[in-house]
């Protein structure tokens, strides 16, 4: 049937589905054991919420269904690119993935502590930044005692790897 014949309010927008957290082109989809378990969870949530979808008419039911399926597919991706990391493999003097980090800014005499996580569990307010963040960039590869360079605009601070832990 031509759109002509369609009503105005009969036509439907595609649902907006928010993006997962950037993963910049060509990068490794690394994550933790906690992150892999963290997007199963979500998975079967997502699959859950499918299932047992509750909607006024089948506009409203097609619309949810529409974003569900657009968020496991999504998730799909995520899972299907995951590459497992798990941080006691790592080298225990040095930061890599995974790797808990105390910094000592040498400017400030500020002090911080984060995990290096993959970009799916990445979340600031649980001490956790992902790999690919210009100050787990910075540090990456630095051992115990060395000094990393961290350009925040022009800006540049010192900061001390004080504790690495795994």
């Amino acid at each position: 049937m031509s759109r002509g014949f369609v009503k105005e309010g009969d036509q439907e927008e595609p649902p907006l589905i928010p993006p997962r957290a950037a993963l910049p082109a060509g990068e490794t989809n690394y994550v933790t054991p906690a992150g892999l378990e963290d997007l199963k969870a979500e998975m079967m949530q997502l699959e859950q919420e499918r299932a047992n979808i509750v909607a006024e008419n089948d506009t409203e039911k097609r619309r949810t269904q529409a974003l569900i399926d657009g968020k496991i597919n999504l998730l799909t991706e995520r899972l299907n690119t995951a590459r497992l990391l798990k941080p006691a493999d790592q080298p225990e003097d040095e930061v890599r993935f995974g790797a808990k980090v105390e910094l000592e800014n040498l400017d400030s005499g500020q002090k911080q502590e984060f995990q290096i996580v993959g970009v799916d569990e990445a979340d600031i307010k649980k001490k956790k930044i992902a790999f690919v963040a210009p100050l787990a960039r910075a540090i990456t590869g630095k051992k115990l005692e060395e000094v990393a360079q961290f350009n925040l605009g022009k800006e540049v601070r010192r900061l001390k790897i004080l504790k690495i832990s795994y």
